[in-house]
């Protein structure tokens, strides 16, 4: 059985959303300072890093992240490396040959090259679904979509489109992937977001296993 982490690591310098706090991790008690344990504090916004949206994420009353079912998050994924393009449309989603029944889907584009060099600065022409690729994703019946920047929506779409019509049909959002490593096709994903009360969203470990 082969394991792939395509969790991004988390540190200071990891890129956040614009406007998002910027990522505290810091040893407050440390045993070579003459504490008896190293202990650390970190703080964060929510979709921080590899992450999981709830629908609360821009659903008022939708659901939040600790009601998730673990039966969306764990099982069959797709993997679909798509060619080089600026933004994810129903032609190219046309032209990708997902196969019928696909419930979980994630999306490798050029992104995910920015991961090798984690800590870099945010990148705002990231590759992302337009508003009419999230309705083709809903009339598939996908329960959950899977992209390799913080973000499956455009940066410079005005309306949170995109992600309202995935979170409203109840489609679980998974962004910041590292799929440097992994190939096309089919694997089963492992993705455990935190268990935070109330939340809109969660970092998450997420591995995927060679079927």
């Amino acid at each position: 059985m082969k394991i792939i982490d395509v969790s991004v690591p988390i540190s200071p310098g990891l890129p956040v959303w614009p406007g998002d706090p910027q990522i505290v991790l810091e040893r407050v008690h440390s045993i070579a300072d003459g504490s008896e344990s190293n202990d650390s504090h970190m703080a964060c916004s929510v979709h921080t890093g590899t992450h999981v949206d709830a629908p609360k994420h821009f659903v008022e009353n939708g659901l939040t992240i600790e009601t998730l079912a673990l039966t969306t998050l764990i099982g069959p994924a797709w993997l679909v490396e798509t060619p080089p393009l600026a933004i994810i449309t129903v032609e190219a989603l046309d032209g990708l040959a997902i196969p019928a029944g696909t419930e979980r889907l994630l999306f490798k584009t050029r992104n995910s090259d920015l991961w090798e060099k984690p800590n870099h600065e945010f990148n705002t022409e990231y590759v992302a679904l337009n508003s009419e690729a999230a309705e083709w994703i809903v009339s598939k019946g996908i329960r959950l979509v899977g992209i390799d920047y913080l973000s499956v929506q455009l940066y410079a779409d005005k309306e949170p489109q995109t992600h309202r019509l995935l979170l409203e049909a109840g489609v679980v959002i998974l962004e910041g992937l590292d799929l440097r490593k992994p190939k096309s096709g089919l694997y089963q994903l492992i993705c455990l977001p935190l268990k935070l009360v109330g939340s809109d969203g969660a970092p998450a470990r997420a591995v995927l296993i060679e079927q």
